[in-house]
């Protein structure tokens, strides 16, 4: 929810009128003439306060310009002093100590200039608003990218834990919410996990491409002065530039991908939420008071509200990614005043997700799993009919022979779990052999039992104990590959602040 187009006062080289020389604007204080410093739509066009959020990154932005423009010679070195120490006064005194204006970007600049006078207007030489604004929302939104990363790597950790602790723990697995086949515990968990690690790539890849300064572009055409755009991306930590200076102010594509990337994320997350509260209907997992409430007039309920509020959040960041969409559709090329209120869109997606990650996967961490309901529950449906056909598969049978035959047990069985005698029975209708003429019945009674018929899932990726440790070892080396990005590119950040500082500190 930034900003804005670029500054009526600008030369056709991007520099204000005070930046050239010219004073008047200065002398009031002001960056806006009288004739657009005021009237009924003011506070309509005003983001000053939504702006709060890349308050930081405007001045870090404006000290990298300025460095730069000293450096280029493009201003004189005391002019740079004198900016940069009024960028101190204006971060220590703090958002809320602006002075009035359309957004932050105007408010800093007319503090610097309360402060220094004339000179100050020279801080927005060879700049527009428009390539100002696009690098603050890159700089921060960077961070909160990153920021939800650890997050989820965090979170993915904790999983995995979770099912290191619950390998041998039988639960049943549906599909169409009907009972399947059995599972674990901790295949059940892993499966979250792999799908929080794709939400983690495609993360990494989306700040990937936030992490381009447009810095250089002004208001779409580029400059005349003899700017460093690769030294200002330098001194914030940008990977490089957004090459064309028109794609450069104008682009929020960046924006959207953002959006659509926290949005699987959501949808992830709403995933988990809905199982856990139907697990929690089924007396198969009981959460902690923490995560849990109770009903203002039915004292014995324990309601799994938090995961019904994270399966909430998917559609709050649908609707925002719906709306930027709906916002950038069509634009004409080059800034519109419509991107100001593009950028809400994505802070909203990202701090939804951001807080419902730890409360989810928190939920699912300190639950406590009922073994022995669990496992009496694996069998039901005749869960465990697969494996079944599966060992007669193995004896030789056709598959959709076996799978006939497994059927047949079922119906035989008239609604409950078949034991040896009801197959035996079908093999001899469908066969015409008693079972044990086709197959070892010792096996087929041990694929009847929930807990060795995962056992026998042993595929990698598979159910089985054996096959989930695997998985895990796996698993863990990913994760870690995962943090170790992610502390590289903090890093990076980290060491170009220290140096934007250094350069700074230099000259004040």
């Amino acid at each position: 929810m930034t900003s804005h187009d670029e500054d009526p006062e600008e030369t056709e080289d991007g520099a204000t009128a005070a930046s050239a020389g010219g004073d008047h604007a200065a002398d009031k204080g002001v960056v806006r003439r009288e004739r657009f410093s005021g009237g009924p739509a003011r506070a309509f066009l005003s983001s000053l306060a939504a702006d709060e959020r890349i308050f930081a990154a405007d001045l870090a932005v404006d000290r990298a310009h300025v460095v730069m423009l000293a450096e280029q010679g493009i201003i004189g070195a005391d002019d740079a002093a004198a900016i940069l120490a009024a960028l101190d006064d204006v971060e220590a005194a703090g958002h809320g100590a602006l002075p009035d204006g359309e957004d932050v970007h105007e408010a800093i600049e007319t503090a610097v200039i309360d402060r220094v006078g004339p000179a100050g207007g020279r801080m927005h030489t060879a700049r527009s608003r428009n390539d100002e604004v696009a690098a603050c929302i890159r700089y921060r939104l960077r961070e909160d990218l990153l920021a939800t990363v650890g997050t989820v790597v965090e979170g993915r950790e904790t999983l995995l834990d979770v099912a290191a602790t619950e390998t041998e723990t039988i639960m049943p697995g549906y599909t169409h919410r009907q009972p399947a086949q059995p599972t674990t515990v901790a295949h059940w968990v892993c499966s979250y996990e792999s799908a929080l690690a794709r939400d983690t790539e495609r993360l990494l890849d989306a700040y990937g491409r936030v992490n381009r300064s447009p810095l250089g572009a002004a208001a779409f055409a580029g400059t005349s002065f003899d700017i460093d755009r690769e030294r200002t991306a330098e001194l914030l930590g940008f990977d490089g530039i957004v090459e064309n200076s028109m794609d450069a102010s104008s682009a929020r594509d960046f924006l959207m991908e953002t959006s659509a990337t926290v949005t699987g994320l959501a949808t992830t997350l709403a995933g988990l939420s809905t199982d856990v509260v139907e697990f929690a209907s089924d007396g198969y997992i009981d959460l902690s008071d923490d995560y849990a409430s109770t009903s203002s007039i039915m004292p014995q309920k324990k309601n799994p509200d938090t995961l019904e509020l994270v399966r909430s959040r998917a559609g709050d960041v649908a609707s925002g990614l719906s709306g930027l969409v709906t916002t950038l559709s069509g634009l004409p090329r080059a800034y519109n005043r419509d991107l100001q209120r593009a950028t809400g869109h994505a802070w909203d997606a990202v701090d939804a997700v951001h807080e419902a990650v730890p409360v989810a996967v928190g939920a699912v961490a300190t639950a406590d799993w009922p073994a022995e309901t669990l496992e009496a529950a694996a069998g039901d449906g005749f869960a465990t009919a697969t494996g079944v056909a599966d060992r007669l598969a193995v004896a030789g049978i056709p598959f959709r022979t076996a799978h006939e035959l497994v059927a047949r047990a079922g119906d035989l069985a008239d609604g409950g779990n078949p034991g040896v005698e009801a197959i035996d029975e079908a093999c001899r209708e469908v066969l015409g052999e008693p079972l044990e003429a086709v197959a070892d019945v010792a096996a087929i009674e041990s694929a009847l039992d929930p807990v060795e018929n995962v056992a026998m899932r042993d595929s990698r990726g598979g159910p089985a104990p054996a096959a989930v440790e695997a998985h895990l070892d796996r698993t863990r080396e990913g994760v870690a590959a995962d943090r170790e990005t992610l502390a590289g590119r903090q890093k990076r950040i980290e060491d170009a602040e220290e140096a934007l500082d250094a350069e700074v500190s230099s000259y004040v």
